[in-house]
């Protein structure tokens, strides 16, 4: 009976290529097969590494066909490695999926701890770090101010991630759902104009009312607490 692979959860830097452990490394180099959210954009990285390791696709529109596929993969005894854009995969991306189909069809799954730019913002931010609370991407439309009055009252530091486009729209509905609490703006982490942003709500927003936003967010909100402070 031919064993079965390993899926293997590789993190990838989410900026600078320098941070990638060794094992990552040493792992997509001896997979049979990465399955990278965007294989374009994964290139740059393992060519930086002389990686030559066959890629294929694997992202939220094509994973009902993608998945059968990788699961023989591992079924016909071949390691997959995982790798999303950026950082760990999924978080905010459809790996979860195919992770839990690996799991059903009784494969090892394995993960390769490394980068995350939720956890990078949090540890920066200078907010309490004691209990977190991660919630992705705001809705776009339907939902969004229900989720927002939902988590105003949890006693958490709150995360979320932000594309530049919206980054204004979602401060507006930060300060009237939840409030003009401390707040840290990551963009950029890692990269060669990182920059963490402190204040409040209301100053944060200023900010970016007269300065158009560039580049991934983080967005980090404290607690109601008067006793965190910039």
């Amino acid at each position: 009976m031919i064993e079965k692979g390993v899926l293997y959860i590789v993190s990838t830097p989410i900026g600078n290529l320098e941070d990638i452990t060794f094992r990552a490394i040493r792992i997509l180099k001896d997979s049979s097969l990465i399955a990278a959210e965007d294989t374009r954009r994964s290139k740059v990285l393992l060519s930086h590494y002389n990686i030559s390791t066959p890629t294929i696709s694997y992202y939220e529109h094509n994973r009902y066909t993608r998945i059968p596929k990788l699961i023989d993969h591992l079924i016909d005894g071949e390691n997959i490695a995982l790798i999303t854009d950026a950082g760990t995969p999924g978080i905010s991306d459809p790996a979860y999926r195919l992770i839990r189909a690996a799991i059903n069809s009784d494969c090892r799954v394995e993960s390769i701890p490394g980068a995350s730019a939720s956890l990078a913002a949090l540890v920066a931010s200078g907010l309490p770090t004691d209990r977190f609370i991660f919630e992705g991407f705001l809705p776009h439309k339907k939902g969004r101010k229900g989720k927002l009055e939902k988590i105003k009252d949890i006693d958490a530091t709150i995360i979320f991630y932000e594309s530049p486009n919206r980054l204004v729209r979602t401060l507006n509905d930060i300060l009237e759902y939840i409030g003009d609490r401390p707040i840290a703006i990551g963009r950029e982490l890692s990269k060669k104009f990182e920059e963490i942003m402190r204040g409040r709500v209301s100053d944060i927003l200023s900010h970016y009312n007269t300065n158009k936003p560039k580049g991934e967010f983080v967005i980090v909100i404290g607690k109601d607490d008067p006793n965190v402070y910039f």
